[in-house]
């Protein structure tokens, strides 16, 4: 049986998204996804879209020429490619926001901070008068980050905020002339992230444009200045420098990224534990979770066998 080539494309775009068209958009893909191998994760909102597709070339070129003709700017595109779904099903979201800060009034389609190429970030963060903020959770920032950036050790986006009331002013020697430099996976949260420092009345800020991945996709190995491996929101964990699937894996019952270590350490338990929830799960739960593996393994025995025949 010949394997497919997924398209992965991840995007992203601020601007003002009517609910109506938003409705429309969600029906039309849905269809598309009922007579086409098609899965993903888009979430809507009236500030815009966002979110990871994959299929097959073909598939997605019909998928990103329609979103194209509903929004009125640039879609911020990244593209991976894999011979594995990295997404079970196409799903769509309608939220309040494409991604969640909690913040009335911040509109990124109109105020955000200077856009960064890879080719000019490594000079920017090397800048002594440069602070460098990594705006991702703390999961996503303890397998990779760039070299002396900032951790907000966050749990969510919606926790930057706090974070910049209480420590930002800690960084800055002067807040007059400190460059504040921003990052994330693909760009969309370290623009949001931008837009609040603004209205804040923060100055010199810039954020990578495109985010890591597409640092990644630029930067050769010898200049990179990224280290270790970059988390995506889908079956892959995470990525490498090639952009090719790293070397975690999830803890299935606690939704941590684990690492080949972390998977001899005696804690660990495939798909029923890991040393981040030893202690959060009672021994029902467990037992669930043991079953639940049992069934995804025999499942995969025997799709193994289908490929086989």
């Amino acid at each position: 049986m010949k394997g497919k080539n997924y398209k992965i494309v991840s995007l992203y775009s601020f601007f003002l998204f009517q609910e109506n068209l938003i409705l429309d958009l969600k029906n039309k893909l849905l269809e598309i996804e009922n007579e086409n191998d098609l899965s993903g994760l888009l979430i809507f909102a009236s500030e815009g879209i966002n979110g990871t597709i994959c299929a097959e070339k073909n598939v997605i070129d019909i998928v990103i020429n329609l979103i194209n003709k509903y929004t009125n700017s640039n879609l911020n595109i990244k593209v991976n490619f894999s011979k594995n779904k990295v997404f079970k099903k196409l799903k769509i979201k309608i939220k309040k926001e494409i991604v969640t800060m909690g913040v009335p009034q911040i509109n990124p389609s109109e105020n955000n901070g200077t856009y960064v190429d890879s080719a000019a970030w490594n000079k920017l963060i090397k800048n002594q008068n440069t602070i460098v903020i990594d705006t991702r959770n703390h999961y996503e920032v303890s397998i990779g980050t760039f070299q002396n950036s900032i951790n907000p050790n966050t749990r969510n986006f919606s926790e930057f905020p706090k974070w910049v009331d209480d420590n930002l002013n800690t960084h800055l020697e002067d807040k007059e002339s400190t460059n504040i430099a921003m990052f994330c996976t693909g760009g969309i949260r370290c623009e949001k992230a931008t837009s609040l420092l603004k209205k804040k009345g923060y100055k010199n800020i810039y954020h990578l444009k495109g985010g890591i991945l597409q640092y990644l996709d630029d930067i050769p190995k010898e200049k990179n200045l990224f280290e270790g491996e970059c988390y995506v929101f889908d079956t892959r964990v995470a990525l490498d420098q090639e952009l090719k699937k790293g070397s975690y894996s999830i803890c299935h019952a606690c939704g941590m990224p684990v690492s080949i270590q972390d998977q001899e350490r005696k804690e660990y338990r495939k798909g029923i534990q890991c040393h981040f929830c030893i202690d959060q799960f009672s021994d029902d739960d467990r037992k669930r979770f043991e079953e639940r593996q049992k069934q995804i393994d025999r499942l995969k025995v025997e799709n193994q066998e289908i490929c086989e025949d």
